[in-house]
């Protein structure tokens, strides 16, 4: 098995793992985590098929991927503690009056 086959074997399991913890677990932090999980799988899968085609378009978007990534996290973290103080719970499902 090559190193590129291995790799995108990894990164098929880590968007796995994100995908189950996702549906499974009933936290909204801990759910953010297994999205961050989800992202970092798709990015290692642009990395090898970076590598492997050289192109530096990939690596360019692979870049932009992880500011949007950071920007997320910066933004959702801050929006899931004010739900967790008005809400005091972090069940996703007790926050269905949210809806507009």
């Amino acid at each position: 098995m090559s190193d590129a086959n291995l790799l995108l074997a990894v990164s098929a399991m880590l968007f796995t793992l994100g995908l189950v913890g996702v549906v499974v677990r009933r936290n909204l932090l801990v759910m953010l985590m297994f999205l961050e999980l989800m992202l970092n799988g798709v990015l290692l899968s642009l990395a090898v098929f970076t590598f492997l085609l050289g192109a530096e378009a990939g690596a360019v978007l692979m870049f932009l991927v992880f500011v949007v990534a950071a920007a997320e996290i910066a933004i959702a973290v801050p929006i899931v503690l004010l739900l967790v103080r008005a809400g005091r719970t972090l069940d996703p499902g007790s926050y269905a009056g949210l809806k507009g």
